[in-house]
């Protein structure tokens, strides 16, 4: 019988589950969708890359659960493929950027991106993302590995680090405009009606 506390539970789930970010189960990542399984009662059976053998992983864990086969509204279970960006076609629009889950793709507005592949985790949100359909996804001679797991969860949750304090940075910087532009707005009445005394004044 499973005595793990909730949090315990969904941090053994989570690590029971491939990394890849690839949202497939309909939650958005890996961790979101342990947290599903444990506070919202969502099935195990919605990881395509993990397969058979993640959601035996998860019968163990959750209680009342059952082997069952992936379900095939989320996807299909496949080998291992990899991006790759066919960079004489890619137009330098960052879209693939913006979507990927753990920052395995390099690249600026305008220029030329790349794909590092030993941080690809196979997700194909990218290739969804692509205005010019430049990205292919091709086998992986290896297969995905407990370490490249590891990998993923570490760059997901730092690039999600990332995004929040660029987020918050950006508030900031709006409300300093803001507060500077009223000051400024403040100023320029204040010394309009300094100027109209001034006038009254000569009169």
């Amino acid at each position: 019988m499973n005595t793990l506390s909730e949090e315990r539970l969904v941090e053994a789930i989570d690590g029971a589950l491939p990394q890849t970010q690839c949202t497939q189960c309909g939650y958005a990542g890996c961790l979101a969708y342990s947290k599903a399984i444990v506070y919202e009662g969502a099935d195990i059976n919605r990881c395509p890359p993990g397969g058979d053998a993640v959601v035996a992983k998860l019968a163990n864990l959750v209680a009342g659960s059952v082997v069952k086969p992936v379900d095939p509204g989320c996807g299909e279970t496949k080998p291992l493929h990899k991006a790759c960006i066919i960079e004489e076609h890619c137009i330098g629009c960052t879209k693939c950027i913006q979507v990927c889950p753990v920052d395995a793709i390099l690249g600026a507005n305008k220029w030329m991106h790349t794909v590092i592949s030993d941080f690809c985790t196979g997700c194909e949100l990218c290739v969804l993302a692509c205005p010019v359909d430049c990205i292919e996804m091709k086998l992986s001679p290896e297969p995905w590995s407990e370490s490249d797991a590891s990998i993923a969860r570490e760059r997901f949750h730092a690039r999600n680090a990332r995004l929040e304090d660029d987020k918050i940075l950006e508030q900031k910087r709006l409300e300093a405009l803001s507060e500077s532009h009223s000051s400024d707005s403040k100023a320029s009445i204040m010394d309009a009606l300094n100027k109209a005394r001034e006038r009254r004044a000569r009169k």
